[in-house]
C-alpha cells in the first residue's frame, strides 16, 4: 500500500493512493497513519480490505498539500557514511560499525514543503535518503532476517545538513542537521510487502534540473536488515520510528572546489524507485 497524509501542515488526513493512482480517503475508517496504526495488523487488514473493496471515497488531489507521511514519530535515528561510494568521495575510511546520529521529530516537512536555508549558511548541502519506518517494537533482535520483519514500510528522506556547522563548529553532528525544515519525508508510506527487497533500489538528487546523486541502496555498507538490528542493540525503536539509512554519492561536500553548496532560490528534486518524487524550492531562513 502507498499511504499518505494530505492537507494543511497540522492538520493533515490520512490517505492512500490505489492501484489505479486515485487517491483514496482514509479518515472515516483509521484516526491518522501514525506508530498506533502501523503497530495493529487488524487496522491495517481493514484498509487493505477496504482499498481492495473500491468503498474508500475518492479525493481530489489538484492542488493538495502532501504532508509527511507519518504523523507523530517517536525519534529519527540517522545512519552516516553508509554508502561505500559516498564514503571514498569524502575521504572517510569505511566504518566498522553503523555510525548514527540523531535528528528531532520537528526536522519534518512534506515532500514539496520550502527548504530553509539556515541564517548564516554558506555549506547546506543534500542528501537523497532511505527512509525506514518501524512498524513493530524492537529491542535486542538477534539476526537482520528479524529486523526486517519488524519495518512497517519506506519512504524518500532528504537528510538536509548544513556542514560547516556539522563539521566546523565543534561538538557532534547535531548543529548541521537539525535544522528547521531539514528532514523533508514521503510522499508516501510504501509497505514493506510492496517494495520486495530495500536492497535493490536506485536512488536520484538532481539541483536544477543537474542530477547530482544517482546510486542504488545495494552500496550500502550495512544493509537495512543490519541497520535495523544494530540501532536496536542501544535504543528500543517504536512503531512509527524512523531511520535515515545514509545517502549515496555526489554530495556537495564530496565535490573539488569551489563545492556547489545550495542557496536560496535553489530547487532539489528526488525520487527512489517506487517511493515517489519530492520537490523542494530553498528559501533563506
Amino acid at each position: 500500500m502507498k499511504l499518505l497524509r494530505v492537507g494543511t501542515a497540522g492538520a493533515e488526513r490520512p490517505a492512500l493512493l490505489d492501484q489505479d493512482g486515485i487517491l483514496r480517503d482514509l479518515s472515516d475508517l483509521v484516526r491518522d497513519i501514525d506508530g498506533e496504526l502501523l503497530a495493529e495488523e487488524a487496522a491495517l487488514a481493514r484498509v487493505r480490505s477496504a482499498a481492495a473493496s473500491g468503498e474508500l471515497p475518492a479525493l481530489d488531489g489538484a492542488g493538495l498539500r502532501v504532508g509527511p507521511p507519518v504523523a507523530r514519530m517517536g525519534k529519527i535515528v540517522c545512519i552516516g557514511l553508509n554508502y561505500h561510494a559516498h564514503a571514498r568521495e569524502t575521504g572517510a575510511a569505511i566504518p566498522k560499525e553503523p555510525i548514527l546520529f540523531m535528528k528531532a521529530p520537528d526536522t519534518v516537512v512534506g515532500p514539496d514543503d520550502t527548504v530553509l536555508v539556515p541564517r548564516g549558511s554558506v555549506k547546506t548541502d543534500w542528501e537523497v535518503e532511505l527512509a525506514v519506518v518501524i512498524g513493530s517494537t524492537a529491542r535486542y533482535l538477534e539476526s537482520a532476517e528479524d529486523a526486517l520483519g519488524h519495518v512497517a514500510g519506506y519512504a524518500i528522506a532528504h537528510d538536509v545538513s548544513e556542514r560547516e556547522f556539522q563539521i566546523e563548529r565543534g561538538g557532534q553532528w547535531d548543529k548541521g542537521k537539525n535544522c528547521e525544515t531539514f528532514n523533508p519525508l514521503g510522499p508516501w508510506l510504501v509497505t514493506a510487502d510492496e517494495v520486495g527487497d530495500p536492497q535493490a533500489l536506485r536512488l536520484r538528487l538532481s539541483v536544477n534540473g543537474e542530477v547530482k546523486q544517482d546510486g542504488t541502496t545495494a552500496d550500502q555498507i550495512f544493509p537495512v536488515g543490519e541497520v535495523v538490528r544494530y540501532v536496536s542493540q542501544f535504543m528500543t525503536l517504536y512503531p512509527g520510528d524512523v531511520i535515515n539509512t545514509g545517502t549515496p554519492a555526489g554530495v556537495a561536500l564530496g565535490h573539488p572546489d569551489p563545492k556547489p553548496y545550495l542557496r536560496a532560490g535553489d530547487v532539489v528534486e528526488l525520487e527512489i524507485d517506487g517511493l515517489g518524487r519530492q520537490r523542494q524550492v530553498l528559501k533563506g531562513a
